[in-house]
């Protein structure tokens, strides 16, 4: 089959591997239909290249149909059409009875103290080959392969795979007050839908980003936007009377722009050799944290920070005196992809579309022009 590939840092290529095969009894095999590009994705593109190894098949966002069934599957069956959660959980152990399904016990990764092994996200979460191929393995079926009809096209279904429980966990984790207001920092896919969920539910929106066509494309859904080249903390305050929003959700993460000096020090890691790279990311990794300290200037005492963009830095400074003089409350953490599930399938499958899934994707390529996609979406990555 053809999948794109992992080479090394800033080059990823679409080779002609072996195919998956069913390994254990609870593994089904799909031919995928549709895969996306996240924003984390990104960074393994660049910064995590360290915990990579050549010829590492990439992607967490797929979606197909089951070509072939392991023995002791039972909720699957050949012909199903499924969207795959990107991290592979038990179902069964205390944190997914939880739901907290990305720290689920049984696939958990105790040689790193990570969380639920991960599709196609370094070996951090399990060297597990992702899904930007013609065919997945997908790992304890029965838990992870959520089965859907087969009349809406593909857009209605993909993002069920991270990107929109993402967006809306991180707009249950901010917990606005009704009629509040949140501000979304990044209007990359995550934070364009959390634009959508959150005025869904009738809340004001204020939203920062540099590139226009994202900010032109957050409006339609109802938000005020405002450029990240202009004061951003002025404007948030300016538009909340100076209180700041009730809450903020930071969906860039951990290569913000406006961080020169960690930027430079992230790339000069990167190209250490990987034994030497793994060990000082551990150690004193750091991350571009400027959309984090501006989340936490702009939120109003009291008010609570929603991290979804992915961090991960080891000795990251934290403004400690400010966070508790303003009695900030902080969630974060990688998407429940399993327990927002019920409360996202109606909204995919409501015939007027809500929260714009069809509107989301803006370009549509065949699997063989990926690496040229890929190193696209990171130029236009730069600017966010």
């Amino acid at each position: 089959m053809r999948a794109l590939t992992w080479q090394a840092p800033q080059h990823v290529s679409v080779e002609s591997i072996p195919d998956p095969a069913i390994e254990e009894p609870g593994d089904v095999i799909i031919r995928v239909t549709s895969t996306a590009i996240c924003g984390s994705d990104l960074h393994l593109y660049g910064v995590l290249g360290p915990f990579l190894h050549r010829g590492d098949v990439l992607g967490h966002e797929a979606m197909g149909v089951v070509v072939e069934v392991g023995r002791d599957v039972r909720r699957v069956a050949l012909g199903d059409r499924v969207v795959v959660p990107f991290a592979i959980a038990c179902g069964e152990c205390a944190m997914c009875r939880l739901g907290l399904t990305t720290q689920c016990e049984t696939t958990q990764n105790r040689d790193y103290g990570t969380g639920a092994q991960l599709y196609g996200y370094t070996e951090l979460y399990g060297s597990v080959p992702g899904g930007q191929a013609e065919y997945l393995r997908v790992r304890r079926a029965d838990a992870n392969a959520v089965v859907v009809g087969h009349e809406l096209p593909d857009d209605r279904y993909l993002f069920l795979s991270d990107v929109l429980p993402t967006a809306w966990q991180g707009v249950e984790y901010a917990a606005v007050p009704p009629g509040g207001t949140v501000a979304v920092l990044g209007l990359g896919p995550v934070g364009q839908l959390c634009v959508r969920i959150a005025r869904h539910r009738g809340l004001r929106v204020l939203a920062i980003d540099p590139v226009p066509e994202r900010r032109l494309l957050a409006e339609r859904y109802g938000a005020e936007t405002f450029d990240l080249d202009d004061d951003a903390l002025a404007a948030l305050l300016d538009a909340t009377e100076g209180h700041g929003p009730d809450s903020v959700i930071d969906a860039v993460g951990m290569e913000a722009k406006g961080n020169p000096v960690v930027s430079g020090m992230q790339r000069a890691i990167g190209m250490l050799p990987d034994a030497a790279a793994r060990k000082l990311m551990l150690s004193a990794g750091l991350d571009r944290q400027a959309a984090l300290l501006l989340g936490i200037e702009a939120v109003r005492r009291g008010g609570t920070l929603s991290l979804v963009g992915v961090y991960a830095g080891t000795a990251d400074p934290m403004p400690m005196m400010r966070l508790f003089d303003k009695q900030v409350q902080l969630r974060m953490g990688q998407c429940n992809v399993h327990a927002w599930q019920d409360a996202l399938r109606p909204l995919v499958e409501d015939p007027d579309d809500p929260l714009g899934t069809e509107d989301l994707a803006t370009h549509r390529v065949p699997l063989d022009r990926a690496r040229r996609c890929t190193s696209c979406s990171r130029r236009r990555s730069r600017a966010a």
